[in-house]
């Protein structure tokens, strides 16, 4: 999500906060004739009665803005009927049975009836749908928080945990989230301590917000004449807006920021850019972040932690700041003779180059893409045709289906939101069980949501009849449809991209625990990455590759097996100086939600040196100042990306490099790390399927190996 993140605890937020419908047909009549209105809504009705239903599916694809609003509103009610219910019952009769239940079951029902009408955001071109769904989210939204605050029930539910009830692990668990769940939001605190807590949260929601638009509203220009642009392309150049002296502008944004840095020849032109883009909001932004972490601290302690980042780590794999600490310092040393070793390639071609000119952390991404100019034989655009959509989606079926033992049939006449819309069932190969359903919706319009990612629509979880609810899953992509009888092809960064969130779906799909709570993507934010990243291996393996190409004249020629070759050296290019960039930022985070009065300014220029091989800080920036992650979405939690990464191909080149298609090793994947989802440790999951704890030498050592 994603950006690829998250895809976590937030996705009911996240996810969800983003999405829509497109109708066709009556729409579009309306906007004739008040009177062919109705004969084509009533012909839409009876057209989707026709549709085949899901079955054991509750999303509904197709409502209206007063059918969403009403549905948000009986959710809502019928939230408020069990919270009361629940909360009713008398301490000294408290039971799983009579508290715990009515909770889960209600948590599994309404959760395919909540996406039902969230989800639309990111699908619908119609702007009353947006809004509605918009609306609906706001109001859940508001509901959920007022649940999560409710003293009453969290009583219950405590006197049930203290209980000596026999229960199963699965069961204990699901107890602990809930009153955990609870005592984070400060409910086992006195009035007056809550009651500050929730002050404090306020300002924290209040300044974060407030950074994040200082970064959005800025909108410096720096103006260059075309000398001063060298390298950049003529389509590029033709894009930019000029001043009254017929100068370029160069906005702060980040696409021409990185075209510049990435492209332009002048040194000149890339440190004034990368000066500017260093500088934004300055000493406001610096000020907001300063308070920010000092109100994290204040929340933190008054839940009884000594810091923002141990409460922030506390419910992921690293668990405590200290293991974050020594797993950044093990990948930093690991990686530290690798990225000397790159940084002085580049020295030495800027030398070559640019004369005697210091080598400066602006000049980091043009000099990576000479080298990679010069060192690989691959041209990305001419690539792309090689990989036409239809070829690329049956080379992803037939992956999945040989590592995992999945089939995926198309169900050709279900009910969707727009005809693009493709829906497909899947079984498991050996036995034929019905194990889920996905929509997938791959081509770009007006209105729908912009990245790829991967929605949960309906989570499998137990039910007290004793059935099991169908996993549901949405793909949202942005693939340029078939023009001009050219078939639709895809970029390689296209095809990786859709192979990791298809790694998503399959993880949603093939999830088994039995609390929605648990199921699919609703788990540890350390671990939600990590089976997309595992699979997302094999785009850069040569079986693989020649699975997913074939020239869009003749698919049966498939990529060359040195064009693979050369991707997969690719790929580790340059790899240990980008993830030290990464490591400096993640130690940056850490250290400043795990200690008090930190000069957050200071402490940057000292990291920066530190972990980038002597490389300073790009003098007159501040890059405290405009570092988004910090300030809202992975405080305290950045080094998340790497430690995803890191995990994901330990298991890869531990299990599965020796035999990429090896379907014994993927049903233990399947059975052993994807069905039990949350309703385990994800550090537990990881072990049992490696035999070991999860460690970091295979990554390093995939890394200096290809040196």
């Amino acid at each position: 999500m994603t950006e690829r993140q998250g895809k976590s605890e937030k996705m009911g937020k996240q996810k969800r906060g983003g999405n829509l419908i497109v109708l066709t047909g009556a729409a579009a009549l309306l906007a004739f004739a008040v009177n062919l209105a109705i004969t084509a809504i009533d012909y839409h009705k009876k057209k989707n009665r026709k549709k085949k239903d899901l079955l054991g599916s509750k999303v509904c694809v197709n409502l209206s803005p007063s059918e969403i609003l009403k549905l948000a509103d009986r959710i809502i009610a019928k939230s408020k009927e069990v919270h009361d219910a629940v909360a009713s019952v008398p301490l000294d009769k408290v039971t799983y049975i009579n508290v715990v239940v009515p909770l889960a079951e209600l948590e599994a029902e309404q959760f395919p009836l909540i996406q039902s009408c969230v989800f639309q955001k990111l699908v619908s071109t119609r702007v009353d749908v947006r809004k509605a769904s918009g609306e609906a989210e706001r109001r859940i939204d508001d509901h959920v928080q007022l649940c999560s605050n409710r003293e009453d029930v969290y009583r219950v539910v405590k006197a049930v945990a203290v209980r000596e009830e026999r229960m199963s692990a699965e069961v204990k668990r699901y107890i602990q989230c809930l009153v955990r769940d609870f005592e984070r939001n400060g409910l086992n605190l006195t009035s007056t301590k809550r009651q500050e807590m929730q002050r404090l949260r306020a300002q924290i929601d209040e300044l974060s917000l407030k950074y994040i638009q200082n970064l959005s509203d800025e909108g410096t220009c720096i103006l260059f004449n075309e000398a001063e642009l060298a390298g950049l392309p003529a389509e590029f150049i033709k894009t930019l807006d000029k001043s009254e002296n017929g100068k370029f502008k160069i906005t702060l944004r980040n696409h021409h920021v990185t075209a510049l840095l990435e492209l332009c020849k002048v040194g000149n032109t890339r440190r004034t850019v990368a000066v500017a883009y260093g500088k934004r909001c300055g000493e406001v932004n610096l000020s907001l972040l300063e308070s920010l972490v000092q109100l994290r601290h204040r929340v933190a302690r008054l839940l009884g932690y000594s810091n923002y980042a141990e409460y922030a780590v506390d419910l992921r794999m690293a668990k405590s700041p200290t293991k974050v600490f020594e797993f950044l310092e093990d990948i930093s040393t690991g990686l530290t003779d690798l990225a000397m070793k790159e940084l002085n390639i580049l020295k030495d071609l800027k030398k070559k180059e640019e004369g005697e000119i210091p080598f400066g952390i602006e000049d980091l991404l043009y000099y990576v893409k000479r080298v990679e100019e010069q060192n690989y034989d691959l041209d990305f655009g001419a690539l792309k045709q090689y990989f036409p959509i239809s070829l690329v989606l049956s080379g992803i079926f037939k992956i999945f289906q040989d590592l995992f033992g999945l089939r995926f049939e198309e169900i050709a006449d279900a009910e969707v939101w727009h005809c693009d819309v493709r829906v497909f069932s899947v079984f498991d190969l050996g036995s034929g069980e019905l194990l889920g359903y996905f929509y997938l919706d791959i081509y770009s319009r007006e209105g729908k949501y912009s990245h790829t990612c991967v929605v949960a629509l309906q989570n499998n979880a137990s039910l007290i009849s004793g059935a099991h609810q169908i996993p549901m899953a949405l793909l949202i992509s942005q693939v340029q449809k078939d023009t001009g009888g050219h078939p639709g092809l895809l970029l390689f960064s296209e095809v990786v991209n859709l192979f990791h969130e298809f790694g998503h779906v399959v993880q949603q799909i093939c999830n088994r625990a039995p609390f929605a709570r648990f199921s699919g993507l609703r788990v540890d934010p350390d671990f939600v990455e990590i089976p997309a990243l595992v699979v997302e291996n094999w785009c850069y393996e040569i079986c693989s590759l020649k699975l997913l190409s074939g020239f869009h004249q003749d698919i049966t020629k498939p990529i060359k097996d040195e064009t693979c070759k050369s991707i997969k050296r690719w790929k580790n290019s340059f790899s240990a100086l980008k993830i030290k960039r990464e490591i400096l930022y993640s130690l940056f985070d850490q250290i400043i939600h795990s200690a008090d009065n930190v000069d957050i300014l200071e402490l940057f220029k000292h990291l920066h040196p530190k972990v980038m091989m002597g490389l300073p800080m790009l003098e007159g920036t501040n890059p405290t100042s405009c570092f988004p992650f910090s300030a809202i979405g992975y405080e305290a939690a950045y080094y998340s990306r790497i430690w995803s990464e890191v995990f994901a191909f330990d298991i890869f080149a531990t299990k599965f490099s020796g035999g990429l298609l090896n379907q014994y090793l993927g049903m233990q994947f399947r059975n052993k790390v994807l069905a039990p989802g949350g309703a385990k440790e994800s550090i537990e999951l990881l072990s049992d399927f490696l035999g070991r704890e999860p460690s970091v030498q295979a990554f390093v050592n995939s890394k200096t190996q290809h040196t």
